[in-house]
């Protein structure tokens, strides 16, 4: 049986390089911001998958909050690009996905705390 034990208060916890490279992926999601709401797309739930594959090629499948968004064009383009400027990734590809159509339950409790949904 493998049991996970918690870390000390203040240790740091060795990543692996996937496991690195996808936090930083993560952060930089955290940068870009839905036109039309004060959270980044990460935590409005805009992504619904983030797959790394060997030599840094990144995989996202993400949403809009309606098919009708004015930056449906560009939106992908943006992530892309920004993804691209993390170390570590040589690919990145961007697919808008519609299924399952985006919800506010897909909005995790802190964020909707921070517009003020709860």
């Amino acid at each position: 049986m493998d049991i996970q034990l918690p870390a000390a208060a203040g240790a740091q916890v060795a990543l692996q390089p996937d496991e690195q490279l996808r936090e930083a992926l993560i952060a930089a999601l955290r940068t870009v911001y839905d036109p039309e709401s004060p959270v980044n797309i990460y935590d409005l739930g805009l992504i619904y998958a983030l797959n790394i594959a060997d030599r840094g090629r990144v995989a996202i499948d993400m949403t809009l909050t309606a098919p009708g968004c004015p930056v449906a064009g560009t939106f992908p383009a943006e992530v892309e690009s920004r993804l691209m400027d993390v170390p570590g990734v040589s690919e990145v590809h961007v697919t808008l996905v519609w299924e399952p159509p985006w919800s506010m339950e897909l909005i995790p409790e802190h964020a909707k705390l921070q517009l003020g949904l709860l």
